[in-house]
């Protein structure tokens, strides 16, 4: 098994991936790397192994323009910069294996929900340790996405990750809680 060494550590990682709204949109992504970024999504961890998704890479330009216009709210300022992305991804939400919907409905926990994002999010992180950046959308005309995409009306249109090199390489400051208000020791 061959072992790659990352340049950077993880944390160094996750403080570099930032929800990207400017693109470069005059360079394009190679597909090797959308592939690696696809296979981080792939080794993801899921309840119950059930594997619930399926991940459509939307590089032609044409159909990702539709897409993007079925990503933008006029009335809200949402997800404008779409448009300028030169790849979007549409990540389904695919039917859960048994014993998954067993534990989804005994323990009222939608793991499907939560598995997609823990899969969205190592795209995400495989983009942003090759140079990409990323912004993971969950508001968008889900309806139009299905129709443009030939989604099955059974399946849902969870989450569209815009993709590209980002138009400048500063990154902005983190706005987080301290650690204080987010972390205890057995206790709430």
């Amino acid at each position: 098994m061959e072992q790659y060494l990352c340049s950077m550590n993880f944390l160094e990682l996750v403080q570099q991936r930032e929800s990207c709204r400017a693109y470069n949109p005059a360079k394009p992504v190679e597909k090797e790397k959308l592939e690696r970024c696809i296979e981080a999504a792939r080794l993801a961890p899921s309840a119950c192994n059930a594997q619930p998704w399926k991940f459509i890479i939307v590089d032609e330009p044409e159909l990702k323009n539709k897409i993007s216009v079925a990503a933008d709210s006029r009335l809200l300022g949402f997800n404008h910069f779409a448009k300028e992305s030169p790849v979007l991804v549409v990540v389904v939400r695919e039917s859960a294996n048994l014993t998954s919907k067993l534990g989804t409905l005994l323990k009222d926990k939608p793991y499907p929900l939560m598995d997609v994002g823990i899969a969205a999010e190592h795209f995400c992180l495989q983009a942003t340790s090759e140079g990409l950046g990323t912004c993971i959308m969950g508001w968008f005309d889900e309806k139009k996405v299905k129709a443009l995409l030939g989604i099955p009306a059974n399946k849902r249109a969870e989450l569209i990750i815009s993709v590209g090199y980002p138009a400048t390489g500063d990154l902005r400051k983190k706005m987080r809680k301290p650690v204080e208000e987010i972390r205890t020791y057995n206790r709430y």
